[in-house]
């Protein structure tokens, strides 16, 4: 069948089937980064970490593998081949986990939700994939590149399996074997944790829908008719896409990146009727709907600035052990940790107050 499809259609194609996946790991495996961080802080709960750790384990595995095996050349992704900011990895990382606080989901996570009948995340999708334009190609496009040409640090090592490669004289592929087993060894090492099958099963699937990807667009790379792009799942600029092939999808547009999109719009829908969860819901305070006006406006803006999300930088990209990944990462949680540490203080201040 596939032969039959333009690049662009079997892309979306490629990119619907992950997205299905991670849309259903959300609304069944309750699989959000916000929620492992708000978790782990304030209950001292580390299952849904230890899902995410898991994910990028299994994404690491699978992906160094294919790098062993000649079935993807890392060389070609978008992580290795933009500049390396680390002061925009970390500003962005902090914008976006901030702004995730705020609004109270990620772009993944907002997308799951409004699967789920959720209209206040359909507007955080709506703010967060215009303002990412805004600072990708649009108004601050400009302004966002020249601060990237002053902060690039020029480097041929795209990644800590190649820095510990030279190193030590042992092949990349091997260093990003050992790391992401040495992750998926993490994840598990929690007794708590493998008893918790669900948890284990769609941590695992994530990062099996993460490969998924690296796997179907570098096939199309090589045996299309275009140049395609070799990517995996992120729900940043794809947010945008998609908004643009809905308003112009007579001019084309059809993207990995917008059949990802609606593979979770999907895999939420059917993961929320499966639990008996659809419901539509409203928001009914405008101070609720501010906040998260604002949120999706600094994740917009972050992502755009990190080059990714919690599922581009934090798992796409970290299957690859890019040296921006962890940085991302750890800025992430501690924008959020903060956002969150304000929020709640907020909250106890009101009731304190009343």
């Amino acid at each position: 069948m596939m032969t039959t499809l333009s690049d662009a259609a079997a892309l979306a194609l490629i990119g619907l089937g992950g997205g299905v996946i991670l849309g259903l790991a959300a609304r069944l495996g309750r699989f959000c980064t916000l929620g492992a961080v708000e978790d782990y802080l304030y209950q001292g709960n580390s299952t849904r970490l230890r899902m995410w750790g898991l994910a990028i384990g299994v994404a690491g595995l699978g992906s160094f593998t294919l790098i062993g095996l000649g079935g993807l050349n890392p060389a070609e992704s978008i992580y290795h081949m933009a500049p390396w900011s680390p002061a925009y990895g970390i500003l962005g990382g902090l914008l976006f986990g901030y702004g995730m606080a705020l609004a109270g989901n990620c772009g993944f996570g907002a997308l799951a939700r409004f699967g789920g009948g959720d209209l206040r995340a359909f507007v955080i999708v709506l703010v967060m994939g215009i303002s990412t334009y805004f600072a990708l190609s649009g108004p601050l496009a400009h302004l966002r590149i020249a601060g990237l040409s002053a902060t690039e640090m020029p480097t041929q090592i795209r990644s800590y399996p190649d820095a510990l490669s030279l190193a030590t004289g042992l092949s990349a592929t091997f260093w990003g074997l050992a790391i992401s087993a040495g992750m998926t060894a993490w994840a598990l090492w929690s007794r708590d944790f493998v008893r918790n099958l669900r948890a284990a099963l769609w941590g695992a699937l994530v990062g099996l829908a993460i490969v998924s990807g690296w796997v179907g667009t570098q096939w199309i790379a090589h045996t299309g008719f275009g140049v395609s792009p070799v990517n995996s799942h992120t729900f940043t600029s794809p947010l945008g896409e998609t908004l643009l092939f809905l308003m112009t999808s007579s001019g084309g547009g059809l993207t990995f990146g917008v059949g990802s999109v609606g593979g979770v719009l999907i895999g939420a829908f059917l993961g929320s009727l499966i639990k008996g969860h659809f419901r539509w819901e409203a928001c009914e305070d405008p101070r609720e709907l501010t906040r998260q006006v604002v949120g999706a406006v600094l994740m917009g803006f972050g992502a755009a600035l990190a080059m990714g999300c919690t599922i581009g930088q934090g798992i796409s990209a970290f299957s690859l052990l890019t040296l921006n990944a962890p940085i991302v990462f750890a800025s992430i949680f501690a924008g959020a940790a903060l956002g969150l540490r304000q929020l709640i203080t907020g909250l106890s201040m009101g009731r304190d107050q009343t």
